[in-house]
């Protein structure tokens, strides 16, 4: 749920390629199965880099931490949405304050910790129906990492469950419409489906109104604060945003823990493992910002107007913080372990999650529904590796969906073995 990048404004060249613009091509062979080697090289460049197309590239943990905690960094007063091109830029995610104060405040409320946690037997009885239903062999993703959360967010909002399925096509075409470059086709196809995303909310707000139920969206409908199009964008936001990063979570969390024969250990201490998980293979690999006037990172000046890409997949895996970053390991995030490979807080600069990684971004735009995306990817870790602790995997290297910002797993054949 982090918000992703935004094209530059004036000052930053038009890119001719994906190379020109990030430093490093996402169709290269090999980089969706493992991005990480390209980002290792990367880091040798430094710590931050400018690239042909004039973006800043960070690459460590300390200046990807800095900068999305600076004010002098936003996303501008024009940013060009990605989501529904040719629509005004209203959801908070790509807001700077005081609108992005005033918007996120009125939505925060619904995932405190303390009404998370009221969702917690509800998300542990769809988690059991979900694996019951689940066949010997098959996709786990279709299958479970993607309904679960998905039910979750819809049951939240107030969604029907009839109208569950409506929403697939839309969020993953909102999901690769979030990638820094597209095909016209592409272009196209969003502003198609974002439009039809806000018609369904605008009717199903119209029936809240006239039959409010327990739920947010029909909270929602009474915000007078909201304007319309500020409360359809946060519905969409909302939506997408708070199933989309979580079916990754599950899905990658399940391929990593089979491939290290460490299964098991989401059923005893999933705290750990959905960390690990986060950092060693994170749903959202990079998010940007322009500067919103003269600033510097790492020494090194970055004028107003220029954007900046964090690359949150090379900072989980900088080995100045975290040691054998390409390990997948529980145990960096064991309160009781000490030694050489325990993270090492004092490191990380305040860093405001227990991970201390840069899964869920940091400064004003932390990731909303992070305690929401903890608890579930805890709970169906969990669940799945007591009920099928000798799962194996059918495809040895699953594909990938073809994203660059949201790293998910087209598929996940399995056989449980229960």
């Amino acid at each position: 749920m982090t918000d992703l990048v935004d094209q530059p404004g004036g000052s930053t060249p038009s890119p001719s390629g994906p190379a020109d613009l990030l430093g490093f091509d996402p169709a290269d062979p090999g980089f969706l199965d493992d991005p990480y080697a390209r980002y290792h090289a990367l880091r040798e460049r430094g710590p931050i880099f400018r690239t042909p197309a004039g973006l800043f590239i960070l690459t460590d943990h300390e200046l990807c931490g800095a900068m999305l905690r600076d004010p002098r960094f936003g996303h501008g007063p024009n940013p060009i949405n990605r989501v529904n091109p040719g629509q005004p830029v209203e959801s908070f995610l790509r807001m700077d304050p005081p609108d992005h104060t005033r918007l996120r405040g009125l939505v925060s409320r619904a995932f405190t910790p303390r009404m998370v946690e009221r969702l917690r037997p509800r998300v542990e009885a769809v988690t059991a129906g979900l694996i019951a239903a689940l066949p010997e062999e098959g996709d786990l993703v279709s299958g479970f990492a993607y309904p679960l959360p998905v039910m979750v967010i819809c049951e939240m909002l107030g969604v029907p469950p009839e109208d569950h399925e409506r929403f697939q096509g839309w969020s993953e075409t909102a999901a690769r419409s979030l990638d820094p470059m597209l095909t016209a086709e592409l272009i196209s196809e969003s502003g198609r489906s974002g439009r039809e995303f806000r018609d369904y909310f605008r009717d199903l707000l119209e029936l809240r109104r006239r039959q409010p139920g327990d739920d947010l969206l029909s909270a929602l409908t009474r915000v007078e604060e909201l304007t319309e199009g500020e409360l359809l964008a946060t519905c969409v936001l909302l939506l997408v945003a708070g199933h989309e990063t979580t079916v990754n979570l599950i899905a990658n969390g399940v391929l990593a823990l089979v491939r290290h024969g460490l299964l098991r250990q989401a059923a005893e201490r999933p705290r750990q493992v959905v960390e690990e998980v986060l950092r060693y293979d994170p749903p959202v690999q990079l998010t940007g910002r322009v500067a919103l006037r003269d600033a510097e990172l790492g020494g090194t000046p970055v004028p107003a107007g220029t954007a900046v890409v964090a690359l949150i997949g090379a900072a989980n895996r900088d080995p100045a913080v975290f040691p054998d970053p390409d390990r997948f390991d529980p145990d960096r995030f064991d309160p009781n372990r000490t030694g050489p490979d325990r993270t090492d807080p004092r490191r990380l600069d305040g860093a405001r999650e227990p991970g201390r990684h840069l899964a869920f971004g940091l400064g004003i735009h932390f990731c909303l529904g992070a305690t929401l995306a903890r608890m579930e990817g805890e709970i169906a870790l969990s669940a799945l590796a007591a009920a099928a602790p000798r799962m194996e995997l059918l495809d040895p290297a699953p594909p990938y969906r073809p994203n660059l910002v949201l790293r998910g797993l087209a598929e996940l054949p399995v056989r449980l073995n229960r």
